[in-house]
């Protein structure tokens, strides 16, 4: 059996039930665990850990990078259901086509793929 190594972003929230509810109805979540002051999201590959703190400058300077060809999927579904703050989809200067969000406590979502 492979188990291989993983990176898993842990990022801070405000208020858990709202960052539950923002990735689950705006970007197509699922719950995997929930407590109070912790909670876990995961959409196919993709995996989330959320930690609560009270501190707004912890998720107001904090993102992670999401890559791989579903990412112009992803963009095309968050278009279309309106997801507040996402940017445009478009080539950066490094070769990438990205685009990003932010959650509702200013996590920094950023989703880039290398092929378009």
């Amino acid at each position: 059996m492979c188990d291989p190594a993983r990176c898993i972003p842990i990022l801070a929230s405000l208020d858990i039930p709202e960052t539950r509810d923002f990735y689950v109805w705006q970007l197509g979540f699922a719950v995997r665990y929930e407590m109070p002051h912790y909670l876990i999201v995961k959409r196919d590959d993709i995996e989330l850990h959320f930690w609560k703190t009270d501190q707004r400058q912890f998720p107001e300077n904090t993102s992670c990078y999401i890559r791989g060809g579903q990412v112009s999927v992803l963009f095309e579904e968050f278009k279309q259901n309106r997801v507040p703050s996402l940017s445009s989809f478009e080539v950066r200067p490094w070769n990438m086509k990205e685009f990003h969000i932010h959650d509702p406590h200013g996590n920094l979502l950023r989703f880039g793929c290398g092929e378009w």
